[in-house]
């Protein structure tokens, strides 16, 4: 009788920690911070800023004070233009990424290269990432203004008939609230100081907060 309820004491326990064990694992796996690339150039790299004051480390920091579980690998070069990108693309994001914030074009714009060649660039960049099953956040760009209204007519609408193209979330302008603001920029003119990134990250948070909701809601 003894032997029995022993016997039957061990059996309960074996099924009653399989179940909690069998309940235990999605909680780890849903634990795993999110993996996210910023793939870019100089505006992603943070050219001349020290790297706490980049734009990944900035929004990583913003995410996490909001207790979001993420982190941000910072894979902007500076002086890359989206040919470029392209052809780092596939080395640049590893395998396991579950998401990346894509940002390319502004040199496109500043050397005057065709926003059609721009456009084809992007398109097999992004076509890439969804092969690979890896969603995006599309940063849009706009063309400067002394390329004249010609050129921002075809190049400016890139960014949003790709984002319908491939079905991707599209955040509609990188330098929102930093372009033409000098205080918020480097002597350069052109690239944002640690109080223009700050500002970058405060205006695309939304917008990055609901990329990530929609990463989460993709099936394991």
């Amino acid at each position: 009788m003894h032997f029995k309820a022993s016997l039957l004491h061990f059996v309960v326990m074996s099924v009653i920690i399989s179940a909690l064990g069998l309940r235990a694992l999605p909680a780890v796996a849903q634990d795993r911070p999110l993996q996210l690339v910023g793939f870019g150039d100089s505006l992603m790299a943070g050219y001349q800023l020290a790297p706490t004051e980049s734009y990944t480390a900035q929004l990583e920091a913003a995410l996490k004070a909001k207790g979001v579980a993420v982190t941000i690998a910072n894979a902007g070069v500076s002086g890359d233009t989206s040919t470029g990108g392209l052809s780092r693309i596939d080395w640049s994001v590893p395998d396991g990424t579950d998401g990346v914030i894509l940002e390319l074009g502004a040199n496109d714009a500043l050397r005057g290269i065709s926003p059609e060649q721009t456009e084809k660039s992007l398109d097999t960049t992004i076509a890439r990432l969804k092969e690979r099953g890896i969603p995006i956040l599309l940063m849009g760009m706009l063309a400067p203004p002394n390329m004249g209204a010609e050129y921002a007519e075809r190049f400016n609408p890139i960014y949003k008939r790709l984002a319908e193209k491939h079905g991707v979330a599209l955040y509609p302008f990188f330098l929102d609230g930093v372009a033409s603001v000098s205080s918020l920029q480097l002597s350069d003119g052109m690239h944002p100081n640690p109080q223009g990134v700050a500002t970058m990250v405060e205006r695309s948070l939304p917008a990055v907060e609901s990329f990530l909701g929609e990463i989460q809601k993709r099936p394991k």
